[in-house]
């Protein structure tokens, strides 16, 4: 299993994370959970059910976009972006723990777009225009990656590993991002890539690619981690061996592979049993984690509980 950094500058963080993912895939899985806001009332709520915490949290930088129309919205998206603000305070509380972060950018669209611009009804934005150099697209594109770097930037500069999970669900159409298809996203992808290694030298940066369709991976020489999203039936705990054996058909068991989201608990045991290689899972936040409506507390506390369930208690310095 490749745990060589595909950025050549990489930080030694980089490297030792992937080792580590390598070493428990198959075996163990690490717990993980997704959060939005700044009490972080999923983590209030494993911690009040387990008596533990997931080793891996994942924080939201929508509210980081610099294109939010906030004179052409609804309350529903300001809320979600008023709810979201500084959760980069939260992601350097939880480094201080020395517990694994993870990022997902709900983009808002670089160029025109009302409420929440990152879904492809909401704005005309043009990715074909915008993987193209010289167009208004582009350029805006380019200055959002800018900003984004600044804010990542002292991650960097603090030896802070970051699972960097951008353009998440790619082959869906309901994101602008993968509007328009494979070739586009594929491109996409690449600009960023450039954008922040060769200019911008953020060297703790770990590239998961996030979806279910081969015809969109952008390659093996700029992706670390390939990560597929699942959203099962309510109360169906299963390994989730089907979608793992589709994520090698697309990258070859060389890849570390993840559970970027999910909507229900995975069944850790059976992973373990089975011999799934997932090496991390993240249960989205709000009702999939706060109510009882897709895994039960009773669930909850099986899975923390389970050996072969890595919680923030077991996991080594990795950084």
């Amino acid at each position: 299993m490749r745990t060589e950094p595909v950025y050549r500058n990489s930080q030694p963080c980089v490297k030792k994370v992937l080792e580590y993912l390598a070493e428990i895939s198959g075996d163990r899985i690490i717990t993980g959970q997704h959060t939005q806001t700044i009490p972080m009332e999923e983590l209030q709520k494993i911690k009040n059910v387990t008596g533990k915490e997931p080793a891996l949290l994942g924080f939201e930088l929508l509210a980081y976009s610099p294109n939010i129309n906030e004179e052409d919205t609804d309350d529903v998206c300001m809320t979600e972006v008023i709810e979201n603000r500084d959760t980069l305070k939260c992601a350097y509380d939880w480094a201080e723990k020395k517990g694994l972060i993870t990022f997902t950018w709900h983009w808002f669209s670089p160029l025109g777009g009302r409420s929440k611009a990152f879904y492809t009804e909401h704005t005309d934005f043009d990715v074909e225009k915008a993987v193209t150099p010289g167009t208004a697209e582009y350029e805006a594109m380019i200055s959002d990656l800018d900003h984004m770097a600044s804010l990542l930037k002292p991650f960097s500069d603090k030896g802070i590993p970051i699972l960097w999970r951008p353009f998440h669900e790619m082959d869906g159409t309901w994101f602008w991002w993968g509007s328009k298809g494979a070739e586009p996203a594929k491109k996409l992808w690449h600009i960023m890539y450039e954008r922040l290694t060769s200019v911008h030298d953020l060297t703790n940066l770990i590239w998961v690619w996030n979806a279910g369709s081969g015809e969109f991976y952008p390659g093996d020489d700029v992706v670390d981690i390939v990560s597929v999203d699942i959203y099962p039936p309510e109360h169906e705990h299963t390994a989730r061996k089907e979608e793992y054996l589709n994520m090698t058909e697309i990258a070859g068991e060389d890849k570390i592979i993840l559970i970027g989201e999910i909507g229900v608990l995975p069944d850790v045991d059976a992973i373990h049993d089975e011999k799934i290689g997932w090496a991390s899972f993240m249960t989205w936040s709000k009702e999939f984690c706060l109510t009882e409506d897709y895994s039960t507390d009773e669930y909850l506390k099986h899975v923390y509980d389970s050996p072969y369930a890595i919680t923030k208690e077991d996991l080594p310095i990795l950084y």
